[in-house]
Formats: structure tokens, sequence, C-alpha cells
């Protein structure tokens, strides 16, 4: 439809909703609904034609006008709810003058309508309308209902206009309510309490990212949306709260992609007198125990491959994936940074001079091993120089006892023993500050308060952080985050 068109269509429905200010009956809201569509079907969709007329069933439905064939005295309408759509059965004789408006009406109106239960001469279950009322007068028409919205962009940007047209997207969302339902249920039977930690820092911590910086006037001090809960939420363990989990929205100044968004959800929680080991036998039954639940399988097809959940996910190290994907490195100088350095230049990997062999390494590995890792994959063993809060490794201080999750060649969950000594805290945070100084807009500040509370001792903890978008994701079979972003950022139109 060309703009030209769209606007002389607005232009007539504008009309139409001003005769209906002229009469008083624009936007009423006095129509109760009884039932919805779904129901109704469910109830009623099985009996006969007799059974029904005995019964005389009386309902009140409502719901989206998504087509009307008006033939002289008798026309039929369908309305869709938010659980599915009904036939309407409407007469000239029954409805009187209404029934003269209804033919002006258009498609996308919401209409209200009471009747009685009927089943028509093809067998299909319907409401025979006593009552018929205008609720809302839609001013802009629909897409056509066979082709929806084809621009993938306006899909996103005009969302309301995409869950009325694409049922898969409205199935999309439902399965994300459930999803995140099922965490709740799933960590609130282990025994871990639901908690809100701030969303405004006056220091940004947590994770390596940039953070939205913003101004309070009232206190006159600098503040950041939250980039992660990860240090309140320790605080908490520190408090005696022993499991810990938030359900929340983080916020991280950085590129939109198909995986990124500006803010986004994130699962992240806490476990006192665990390790990390734990959290992986934790996370492979909350991934099998919702592919149970929401597929009935536990082989999840995404974008066109199989993913098996069934077994004990892989477990490899970062320098394992890193020689594996090239085998022309040398295992001997894997923590040689002059070595890994040139590594970098031939694969043409940018890095900063004060890049250790950890941060390097880490670099080769995002180049060439994630992408590899499309079956659950716990890729562990990263370097100590990229995991400021991990707890070092007992046997080998160059690595920490954490790993990420890799399903589909992408990262849906990071967890670790906790770091939970002061001292080795309180350095690494001034190695993080000297890389800030440095110019590393990403590298973590001193957050004196968390290492105070260290101080006061933190059970042996192990913590996780699993993105729900991502997750998301790979049981709706999204190719891009914003698929699962009701309403995910873009550009200024």
């Amino acid at each position: 439809m060309s703009d030209k068109d769209e606007n002389h269509l607005i232009s007539e429905r504008r009309a139409k909703l001003a005769k209906l200010r002229e009469r008083g009956v624009a936007f009423p809201n006095d129509f109760r609904r009884d039932a919805l569509a779904a129901d109704i079907l469910t109830a009623y969709g099985a009996k006969s034609a007799a059974a029904l007329d005995a019964e005389a069933v009386t309902v009140k439905v409502a719901g989206r006008l998504r087509a009307k064939r008006v033939m002289g005295k008798a026309s039929f309408a369908r309305i869709d709810d938010s659980s599915g759509s009904i036939q309407l059965f409407l007469q000239q004789q029954t409805l009187e003058s209404v029934y003269d408006d209804f033919k002006s009406w258009d498609i996308g109106d919401v209409i209200g309508a009471q009747g009685t239960l009927f089943l028509t001469k093809t067998g299909e279950l319907s409401v025979r309308v006593e009552r018929l009322v205008l609720l809302t007068k839609s001013l802009r028409p629909l897409p056509d209902k066979w082709h929806g919205i084809a621009d993938t962009e306006l899909r996103y940007r005009r969302r309301y206009v995409d869950l009325i047209m694409n049922e898969d997207s409205r199935r999309v969302f439902e399965t994300r309510s459930r999803i995140v339902r099922y965490l709740r249920a799933f960590l609130d039977a282990r025994g871990f309490l639901e908690v809100e930690t701030p969303m405004l820092h006056p220091i940004p911590g947590g994770a390596a990212a940039r953070p939205f910086k913003t101004h309070h006037n009232a206190l006159d001090s600098a503040m950041y949306l939250r980039i992660a809960p990860e240090l309140y939420l320790k605080r908490l363990t520190v408090g005696g709260f022993e499991r810990v989990y938030e359900i929340n929205r983080n916020f991280r100044n950085e590129g939109v992609s198909t995986q990124h968004n500006p803010e986004f959800t994130m699962l992240e929680l806490y476990q006192a007198y665990a390790d990390y080991t734990d959290l992986q036998v934790m996370i492979e039954a909350l991934f099998q125990g919702l592919a149970d639940t929401l597929l009935g399988t536990r082989t999840v097809n995404y974008q066109g491959t199989e993913i098996d959940l069934s077994r004990s996910f892989a477990r490899s190290t970062i320098e394992d994936i890193i020689l594996a994907t090239n085998p022309d490195v040398d295992p001997m100088s894997l923590r040689d940074v002059a070595y890994l350095r040139r590594v970098c230049e031939h694969m043409k990997i940018p890095f900063k001079p004060g890049d250790g062999a950890g941060k390097l390494q880490i670099e080769i590995f995002e180049r060439s091993g994630e992408h590899t890792l499309v079956q659950p994959t716990f890729a562990y063993a990263y370097p100590a120089e990229v995991s400021p809060l991990s707890r070092r490794n007992d046997a080998d201080p160059f690595i920490t006892d954490r790993w990420e999750l890799f399903v589909g060649g992408r990262e849906l969950a990071n967890g670790f023993s906790e770091l939970n000594d002061p001292e080795d805290q309180a350095q690494r945070f001034q190695e993080q500050a000297a890389r800030k100084d440095a110019g590393d807009e990403e590298a973590m500040y001193f957050d004196a308060d968390y290492v105070r509370a260290l101080e006061y001792g933190m059970p042996p903890t192990a913590g996780l952080g699993l993105g729900v978008d991502r997750l998301v994701m790979l049981f709706t079979n999204a190719a891009s985050i914003r698929d699962v972003l009701l309403f995910p950022h873009m550009r200024p139109e």
C-alpha cells in the first residue's frame, strides 16, 4: 500500500470517528466481556447443533475485527482476542440500526458482541449476535493479512502491529514469559531467595563493560545504569543470604547486533558453599528441564542445527580450544606475550599495548574458537587477567575457576567460583583501575565498599549469570535478539 493510499484511508476513518463523536458514542467503556474465544471453543466446540440450541449458551466476546462478509440482511465477521479467533453471525432484523453501522466499520476496529452459541451449516461454532458495540475506532489500516509486515525493521519499530498480524511473534513472547516463570520456579524449589538490587550505581561494577552515565541532582553526584548486579548480590551473601538470585535488567553502552542490545535481561545467582563445578550440574539440569517443559524433547532445532541437551555438556579449557582451532599455534608458547602478539597480528586481531597473555588468549579464542562450540560446551579455565572477580585456580594461578557456556556458537552463561579474598580482590581492582587510566573504557572501577564487605568475610561461593534473551532465542529458534525483545533499541527514524 502506498503512502498516498494509506493517508486516504486514514482520512476516511477519521471522518467516521468524527461522526461517532457527534453522536456521543466514541470509545465507550461499558461493555464487559465474559468469555475468550479459546475457552468457548474448548468448552463447546465438540457439541452438536441440537445440544447447543438446547443449552442456549449466552456469551459476551470482544476483540479486533479481522474479517467481515456482508451479505444483505445477514453477515459474518471474525474477531481476534488474546486467546484466538471466533466467528460472529449478524442479522439486520435482530440488530436493527446497529447493523447498518456495522457495514461501515473497518478491519482493525475493536468490537464487543453478545449473543448465543450455535453451529453454522458448515459446522463452525459461532455467536449469533444480539448486541453489537463499536468499542475502539481504528484509524490506521492493518497490513495485508497474508503478508503482515514484510519489512523486518518495521516489525521491530511497530511491534504492536506485528503482534496483531503475526501469531508466531505472539507465540515467541508467550514462550519468553513461560521461560522466566520456569527460571523462578527452578530456583525457588532449590531454596534460592529472589531479591532486587539497585539499578542506579555510584560505581559501575560486576562486568567489563562501558556504562551509561547520568547525574543525580539531589545528591549532586554521578550515577551509572547497572551493567551487572553482581557486587550487590555478593554483598547479600556476606550478609547471610546464602542462596540469592535476581532476574534483572542490565545496561551496557555498547554496539547493537543480532546478539546485543543496550539493555538486556539476565538471571544472576549466588550460592554459598559451592564452586563452579556445582553450577555446571545446576545449569545442565536447568536447560534439560526447560527443554522437557517447553518442547517435550531434549533436542532443540536452532537455525537448522540440532542441539542435543540430553547428555552431560562438553568441557574444554580455553587453551585446548585455541589449540584445536589453530593447529599452527605453538602449545608451549600459549602464555608468551610476544608470541601471542605475533599470532594476533597474523590473524589481524587488534590488541592494546598493555594486554597480557591472558587478554591476548581470549582475543584469539573469541575470534577462532567461540563459533565452533555449537553443541553445549563449558569453556573453562579463563585467564585471571580477564576474570577480576573470579577465584584463582589453586594449582595454576594464571587461570581461574571460571567457565562460560556456549550453545550454537554463542555464549549463554558465565559461572565461576567467587573471589572471596579481600586482599586479592583489592589488588585486582587496582590492576583494573590502571587499565582504565590507560584508556580501557570497559575496565572496572575500584569499589572500596565491596572490598570492605569482603573483609567481613564471604563464605566460599559460586555465582552464575545467564543471558535470558539468548536463552529465549535458543528455545524459540530466533536468529536475532531483536526477535525476542518486544521493543528493541533502534536508530531514530
